[in-house]
């Protein structure tokens, strides 16, 4: 018999580590190859860890609500025969290109975690982990600063988007108390001359009888960081332009039946909006970038992210990967296996990972325009509205005469630090050139 150590996986770019919400298995319980083990959770997804090897599960060196790092031995399994020397070479292999990703990619920066100093948490309660702890010595983060960030992890967890964005905003909050400071001192005279004292403003809201306290599951504390991040980094500015979409409509309905008979999958209008996304893009390629500092990183692959709600009501972006090398077969196929595997919560990690530019369909709950919030670190996101029928002015050798089309709002939110109306607009309005030129006799 021999032992085989099961290792947390690398779990896509940019994930250092994840927090065990379940152990599927007990000590003593025989287990197959592929078999899921545990369940873990990331800042990004919930996922399952399934094993590499069959046999029996002998040790489990982490506990419920532990946070292990990429690379590490979470269990022991006791196997028939002996672990090769491929075997472990391949292991090793793996856990050292998760651990040089990782290294290479904190912060979007060259930060080498091995040498920066260990920070001290003497008199500080709280857990926090060993990525965050060397974040926050790279930048300076003192103890007292670190214990006042309200993290969006597990029970309070501070995550690393918690500390990196604490320490992109520190600036920014200084400025204001600053700022604040000045006003109270120049409203001080003023303050002093009124007899009334100031009204004390309560911010939070006030609970009666029958009322009922939910708490926010992990996702929405996720999330709601993720949206306030987002307006208090970007400058958010919108253009919106109606399209209309009849051909485009006449065409889906002509040949929806023939493609799911001849493919297996149903053609929905997303795969339709996400191609002529993608070559709007390959047109405006400064659409395709994201910010780092005071430098601008122009991105090399085109990688779509799909806004999906859950069961649950709570909101993810699965990522369609080089959306402008894939045919309308290819995007239907890929648009629908994210759809389905987001419904039953069967997503990866790296499933959300990478995403350049992100498109969100207000329209499926009946919403005509929205104004939605960039998904950071992007600097554009496309909200679809609502197709109805609408009453419109056709023009004709003939004259013009009113008539009934298929017609829809596009919204485009875009960061205005570096996307000017110009580009934001122009690039919204060949999303709409190419909709509204689709052709009506296209094959597939």
């Amino acid at each position: 018999m021999a032992k085989f150590e099961l290792k947390l996986p690398k779990m896509g770019e940019s994930v250092a580590e994840a927090t065990i919400t379940n152990w599927l298995k007990n000590v003593g319980d025989p287990i197959e190859m592929d078999e899921a083990i545990l369940e873990i959770a990331t800042d990004k997804v919930d996922s399952e860890v399934p094993s590499e090897v069959s046999g029996i599960l002998t040790e489990i060196l982490f506990q419920v609500d532990d946070v292990v790092q990429v690379g590490q031995t979470i269990a022991i399994i006791e196997i028939e025969g002996k672990v090769t020397e491929t075997t472990e070479k391949l292991v090793a292999a793996e856990i050292t290109e998760a651990v040089s990703q990782i290294e290479g990619e904190i912060f979007n920066a060259k930060i080498d975690v091995s040498l920066t100093p260990r920070l001290s948490l003497n008199g500080s309660d709280k857990f926090f982990s060993p990525l965050v702890k060397n974040i926050a010595a790279a930048e300076g983060v003192t103890v007292d600063e670190l214990n006042k960030i309200s993290g969006t992890g597990k029970d309070g967890r501070v995550t690393k988007n918690d500390i990196l964005y604490f320490v992109s905003t520190k600036d920014t909050v200084k400025i204001f108390e600053i700022n604040q400071q000045a006003s109270a001192s120049k409203g001080a005279s003023l303050e002093k001359s009124q007899a009334s004292q100031p009204a004390t403003i309560n911010l939070k809201p006030e609970t009666n009888n029958g009322d009922e306290v939910i708490e926010m599951d992990r996702m929405r504390k996720l999330i709601s960081g993720y949206m306030v991040a987002s307006l208090q980094t970007s400058a958010h500015v919108q253009s919106f332009i109606e399209v209309d979409v009849t051909n485009m409509v006449k065409w889906r309905e002509k040949v929806k039946g023939s493609f799911e008979k001849r493919e297996g999958e149903k053609l929905t209008f997303t795969p339709l909006f996400m191609e002529v996304v993608a070559k709007a893009i390959k047109d405006f390629p400064m659409m395709n970038i994201s910010v780092n500092g005071e430098t601008i990183i122009k991105k090399k692959n085109i990688n779509l992210g799909m806004a999906a709600a859950l069961p649950n009501g709570n909101l993810i972006v699965p990522v369609i990967k080089n959306a402008d090398q894939l045919n309308l077969v290819g995007m239907a196929k890929a648009v629908n296996d994210l759809a389905n595997r987001a419904r039953t919560g069967k997503l990866k990690p790296d499933d959300t990972q990478g995403g350049t530019y992100t498109v969100t369909n207000v329209g499926t709950f009946g919403s005509v325009f929205g104004t939605p919030i960039i998904n950071q670190p992007q600097v554009g996101i496309l909200a679809l509205g609502a197709i109805r029928k609408m009453p419109s002015v056709i023009e004709t050798p003939e004259g013009d005469f009113i008539g009934i089309r298929q017609k829809m709002f596009l919204s485009h939110s875009y960061d205005h630090r570096v996307v000017d109306g110009a580009l934001g607009g122009s690039f919204v309005k060949r999303v709409a050139q190419y909709l509204e030129a689709w052709d009506i006799n296209r094959e597939i």
